[in-house]
């Protein structure tokens, strides 16, 4: 396991190293990156969005460092922001690894954010602290709650996770919700709304650090292999190849800026970076084996 990291790892390099060498034309070119128009980036719910101040910092650090005016375009559902990528009306969105899988030949992967230094997450199922238990199959017969239906780590691992023992949650589960937050899957779950949720484990983590309160009443039951981190996406043909290039730039460059590191800090993350798109083949997969399912 630890060998197929390093080679993840070293084949990250690889890609980044590649793709700057394809980007460095367009990138020294600010007099056309200035004539080429407002750059639209868009956020799901994946985003920890309510928090108004990282929001407006990171909008900062990316009109400075692209040099284009910068729309940060928020949605309530995943599906919102995914149909205006695929549909051609956001140059880029941080979306989740289900949509970008479902929608692979459309889309395009230019950036993925690095959590404790590698492109990774896990979805954790989530129950009251003082409940016992230690499995999916002791969750038999709970209101449970979901994020989102076009969430990998919020719906996608749990339906896979039943799929593969022949279950489905309609009948597994008393009665199942869509919460279409994360937080408001912590929220359920800690005020007894549900008795057990899926969720974003690193969404619960850094709400567990700024939010201490609010993960304290839940505990994580089980967690998922490391998955794909939520990625990065533009169309598979840019709107403007510029403004694309500028933002791919600033997001691999976040590292390196002052104004760069402390939203990095703000989000809990290390940086940017190139990823192979096959690190989302294991999402994949678990997609390909609900459809199945029916």
């Amino acid at each position: 396991m630890n060998f197929s990291l390093d080679h993840r790892l070293h084949r990250r390099a690889l890609l980044r190293a590649s793709a700057c060498a394809l980007l460095a034309p367009a990138l020294g070119a600010p007099a056309a990156a200035q004539a080429s128009g407002r750059i639209r980036f868009g956020l799901t719910p994946v985003f920890l969005t309510n928090d108004l101040e990282l929001l407006g910092r990171l909008q900062s650090y990316l009109q400075r460092a692209t040099g284009h005016p910068v729309e940060l375009v928020t949605r309530r559902t995943y599906q919102e922001i995914t149909t205006l990528l695929t549909t051609s009306q956001l140059d880029a969105a941080w979306i989740c690894g289900f949509p970008y899988v479902a929608h692979r030949s459309e889309l395009q992967l230019v950036a993925v954010p690095l959590w404790h230094h590698k492109p990774l997450y896990r979805s954790y199922l989530i129950v009251d602290r003082g409940r016992g238990g230690s499995g999916l199959l002791d969750l038999r017969g709970d209101i449970h709650a979901f994020s989102d239906p076009d969430s990998n780590s919020g719906f996608l691992v749990t339906r896979s996770a039943l799929a593969e023992r022949g279950l489905r949650p309609e009948t597994f589960f008393a009665k199942t919700f869509f919460t279409y937050g994360h937080r408001d899957v912590i929220r359920a779950v800690s005020s007894g709304l549900a008795g057990s949720g899926s969720v974003d484990g690193y969404i619960y983590d850094v709400v567990g650090e700024i939010e201490p309160d609010l993960t304290a009443g839940t505990r994580v039951l089980t967690a998922s292999e490391l998955l794909g981190f939520p990625p990065i996406a533009a169309p598979r043909v840019p709107l403007n190849q510029v403004r694309l290039n500028a933002l791919v730039k600033a997001l691999w460059e976040m590292n390196k800026d002052d104004e760069g590191r402390a939203v990095l800090k703000m989000l809990r993350l290390d940086g940017f970076g190139a990823e192979d798109p096959a690190s989302f083949d294991a999402i994949a997969s678990k997609a390909a084996l609900v459809a199945a399912a029916g």
